[in-house]
């Protein structure tokens, strides 16, 4: 494999924007036998999501890492980083370009993780909604382009801590239980006794292994099978609800648009409208980016 295609596109947000906590600076997807990166060094976090295929990744202390998709690795300010695709095989990734002072913080909580640059994903479904988001918003012309993307950072980084393989529910006994029983109507409390613990240990649990609370763990569970029937399936709106463990379809509406950013109705639409994943030697129109299909 010789050849490799790639859309990127970057931004520079004002300092009115940098006081959101996070601002995005680019996004790009990139497939094939992709030319060696580094070495070099940035003034700003990349996160590069590596969705098939293989390469390597040079380590600050100088090792050669393999890279096996599918793969997360960290490029944070001021340290050295070097990676490349096989030359045989090629790989599929998306990065995203990124700052701002809520950086710090995500760093502390462990979702940026500086020392841990190389991070093997359970899948990257999650992240590729994310940067499927910040794509769209990147179309020339957006006036919401800064405010878009930068809410799509947010998103990107609690979707690849979600994804990341150490913490995935197939890695933890709690965590695995709690999905397997995710969509029933089961609160807090119920699903603890289940384990034999308090709702306190329960949260601590889940916190250790998942970086959320148990409730945010199973909303995410639901909400997200939840957008899968909705752009698979054509299933009615209620009957998605009771599908995903809500009897009232009016509160799952409400919490969907709430914690999605739109109905379930929309949601739907929205997914109707997207371009299939895909690459071709055709170079792409820049104000209308290639889509990354779930």
């Amino acid at each position: 494999m010789s050849t490799y295609h790639t859309w990127m596109r970057f931004f520079t947000p004002s300092p009115l924007h940098h006081r959101l906590g996070l601002v995005c600076l680019g996004v790009g997807l990139q497939h094939g036998a992709l030319p060696t990166v580094g070495p070099r060094t940035l003034d700003h976090h990349v996160a590069v999501v590596v969705h098939s295929g293989s390469g390597w990744f040079g380590s600050p202390d100088g090792r050669r890492l393999p890279v096996t998709a599918p793969s997360l690795f960290w490029l944070t300010p001021g340290t050295p980083h070097h990676y490349g695709a096989d030359p045989g095989t090629g790989w599929d990734e998306s990065f995203v370009d990124f700052t701002g002072p809520a950086t710090a913080t995500y760093t502390e909580l462990g979702y940026i993780e500086p020392d841990r640059p190389l991070v093997p994903l359970a899948d990257t479904a999650g992240p590729r909604a994310a940067v499927s988001r910040i794509v769209r918003a990147a179309r020339r012309g957006n006036p919401l382009l800064e405010v878009e993307t930068g809410a799509a950072v947010h998103e990107l980084l609690v979707a690849l801590r979600r994804a990341r393989a150490d913490v995935s529910p197939d890695g933890d006994p709690v965590l695995k239980a709690l999905a397997r029983d995710a969509f029933q109507p089961l609160s807090v409390a119920e699903h603890a006794a289940r384990h034999n613990m308090t709702p306190a240990e329960l949260r601590t649990a889940v916190r250790r292994g998942a970086g959320c609370s148990p409730k945010d763990y199973l909303l995410g569970i639901r909400l997200g099978r939840a957008k899968e029937l909705l752009a698979a399936t054509e299933l009615p709106v209620a009957a998605v609800a009771r599908r995903v463990g809500y009897d009232d379809p009016a509160y799952f509406s409400r919490l969907f648009a709430r914690r999605v950013g739109t109905a379930p109705v929309r949601f739907r639409e929205q997914q109707g409208r997207a371009v299939p994943g895909g690459w071709s030697d055709t170079i792409p129109d820049p104000d209308h980016p290639p889509m990354i299909s779930p």
